[in-house]
């Protein structure tokens, strides 16, 4: 697998992709074909046209895969493929409906790059369980594409000692899930992101990332850190503790 998996697409104070820029560039074939996967969203367009601008610079041709008519056919022609953030309930369920769950699985599988933005980043887990997402829309099923075989948190937040909202921290509704399933976690915070090249995966980014596992206090990973370990991840979900 080649993959590139960022927590968020959009960091504070920054414009589109840019303080994952250098790293992006680096990952996208040069001159090659872009196909953005805008599903996530309700304005395909709109969505499609924000992605080619932020890398008009880089010398990325960024084609919209709903804008053939076929998306298959968008994809087949793809150097490598962007699956955008949004909603990751809607983006799933349009992955199913246009066939492109399974085509993008053999695709990527076959070696096609592969780069993911927040729900983007949800779909390579296997499952969509653990997405922070509401759910707008009602997938046929929570199966993802299972690129990796670990479950991966974008936009982890660290709990807030200072705060009075009584709800669940994110590190709670994960201790939940795992309680349900035992699958590996791994919380990404905002301007973090996840790099595998074939056997090997490195957390790269701006901040350290939170790994969570069944049975175990969660785990700070720091920037550079070899989880490699974790491709050989054999997920049991519906595993009660």
């Amino acid at each position: 697998m080649n993959l590139l998996l960022l927590s968020n697409s959009t960091q504070h104070g920054r414009g589109y992709l840019e303080h994952a820029m250098d790293t992006v560039t680096g990952f996208l074939p040069a001159g090659g074909r872009l196909v953005f996967v805008p599903y996530a969203l309700a304005d395909h367009d709109g969505y499609t046209a924000q992605v080619r601008g932020a890398l008009a610079g880089a010398g990325i041709d960024v084609r919209g895969v709903h804008e053939s008519g076929d998306p298959l056919t968008r994809l087949g022609e793809a150097d490598a493929v962007f699956v955008g953030g949004g909603n990751s309930f809607r983006l799933l369920s349009t992955l199913y409906r246009t066939g492109l769950r399974e085509a993008l699985t053999k695709a990527v599988g076959a070696g096609l790059p592969y780069m993911g933005a927040s729900a983007g980043t949800n779909m390579a887990a296997p499952s969509l369980r653990t997405t922070n997402d509401m759910p707008i829309v009602e997938p046929p099923s929570f199966e993802a594409l299972g690129l990796v075989p670990f479950q991966i948190n974008p936009h982890y937040l660290d709990p807030d000692p200072a705060s009075t909202h009584k709800g669940e921290t994110r590190e709670e509704r994960l201790t939940e899930f795992l309680e349900e399933n035992d699958v590996p976690v791994l919380g990404l915070r905002e301007g973090s992101w996840l790099r595998v090249d074939g056997a090997r995966a490195t957390l790269g980014g701006a901040r350290d990332a939170r790994l969570f596992r069944r049975g175990t206090a969660p785990r700070e990973l720091a920037v550079g850190a070899d989880l490699s370990e974790l491709l050989a991840t054999v997920p049991a979900f519906g595993s009660r503790a």
